[in-house]
C-alpha cells in the first residue's frame, strides 16, 4: 500500500509519498516521491499574528497540487498536519476550514509534544538498540523539539519556542536560550556518551555543504560553516553555496540551534539520519492499515 504524508511546516510544505516494506531487519520506508513548497507560513504569523489572504491563496494552491500528486499515485490514505506556524496563527481554524471547502482535504493542527512523538515513531526505521541512548534535535521554522532516550525509554520531551524564522523575526523570548540548554542539562546524562540525531531540512543541506561527510558533522565544521555564512548577504548565500532563496536565510539561524544543543550537551558531533515527521506519519497510516 502507497501512503503520503503532507508536513505543513512554518518555512516549507513538504509531501511525502511511500510505501513501508518489511525485510529481514524490519521496518522500512521506500520513498516514492518527494515535493517541497516554500509557504512560508511563519512570514505572516510572526509577522502579523495571522495568514494573510494572499498566503491562504498559496496554500490552498499548494495543497490542491499535492492531492493531485498523492492522487496520480493511487496512494491508499494521506494525512496532513500543520506544526508551529499554523498552532499560533490567530486564524487557523478559519484557515483549515477554507482549505477543507476548497480542496476536501482536512489539516490536523498537531501539539509539539505530538510532532515530537511522530518524530521519534521514524526512529524505528533506523533499528537501534534498546541499550542505545540518543537525542533527538528537530529544528523548524517557529520551534525546535528536543527528545531524550535512554535504557530504551523516552525519558523527557520538550517543544520550544525557538525556530529559525521566528530568530530571524525577532519573535523568541529574551531568556529563550539559557532555557534551552538548562532543560537540556537537566534531562539528559551530559556526563555520558549519547548519539545526537539532528533532522530538519537544515541540517540535512548543511551536510550537503560539507564535502566528504556521509551522514555525520563535528560541532567544529557546523561552527566554521556558521562563521563563514554568517557575514554573507542573502544573495551571496545563493551564489556562493548554491542554496535556494527560502534556505539561505534560515540556515543560519539553524546552526546556531544545533551548536546550542551540542553545546549544553557535551557532544561533539550530531548524527543526520535524514528522516524527520513526514516519515513518522507514514509509519503511523502503515501502522493503522495494518491492525485493523
Amino acid at each position: 500500500m502507497k501512503f503520503a504524508a503532507i508536513d505543513i511546516g512554518t518555512n516549507a510544505a513538504r509531501l511525502l509519498i511511500g510505501e513501508v516494506l518489511v525485510n529481514a531487519s524490519g521496518l522500512q520506508i521506500q520513498k516514492l516521491g518527494y515535493y517541497r513548497s516554500p509557504l512560508r507560513l511563519g512570514d505572516d504569523v510572526f509577522g502579523k499574528g495571522k495568514i494573510s489572504s494572499n498566503k491562504l491563496k498559496q496554500f490552498i494552491q499548494t495543497m490542491q497540487a499535492f492531492q493531485l500528486l498523492a492522487s496520480a499515485h493511487q496512494v491508499t490514505e494521506l494525512r496532513a498536519v500543520a506544526t508551529s506556524a499554523m498552532r499560533e496563527a490567530s486564524n487557523n481554524k478559519k484557515v483549515a476550514k477554507e482549505i477543507l471547502q476548497s480542496t476536501g482535504l482536512q489539516i490536523d493542527v498537531i501539539s509539539g509534544e505530538e510532532e515530537a512523538k511522530l518524530i521519534f515513531s521514524a526512529f524505528e526505521l533506523l533499528h537501534l538498540g534498546q541499550k542505545t541512548q540518543y537525542i533527538v534535535v528537530d529544528v523548524g521554522g517557529g520551534s525546535t523539539e528536543i527528545s531524550v532516550f535512554e535504557e530504551g525509554q523516552r525519558r523527557a520531551s520538550k517543544s520550544f519556542e525557538l525556530g529559525t524564522l521566528r530568530i530571524l523575526n525577532q519573535k523568541i523570548e529574551s531568556n529563550i536560550w539559557s532555557d534551552f540548554k538548562s532543560w537540556i542539562q537537566t534531562h539528559a546524562k551530559v556526563n555520558e556518551p549519547h548519539l545526537v540525531f539532528g533532522t530538519g531540512g537544515n541540517i540535512n543541506r548543511a551536510l550537503k555543504m560539507l564535502p566528504n561527510k556521509k551522514d555525520k558533522i563535528s560541532i567544529k565544521d557546523l561552527i566554521e560553516l556558521h562563521a563563514q555564512l554568517r557575514p554573507l548577504s542573502i544573495d551571496q548565500r545563493i551564489e556562493q553555496f548554491k542554496l535556494k532563496a527560502d534556505r539561505a536565510d534560515v540556515i543560519v539561524p539553524a546552526l546556531e540551534i544545533y551548536i546550542a544543543a551540542l553545546s549544553a550537551l557535551e557532544q561533539d558531533q550530531i548524527v543526520v539520519p535524514k528522516i524527520g515527521l513526514a516519515d513518522g506519519i507514514l509509519l503511523e497510516l502503515y501502522l493503522k492499515n495494518t491492525t485493523l
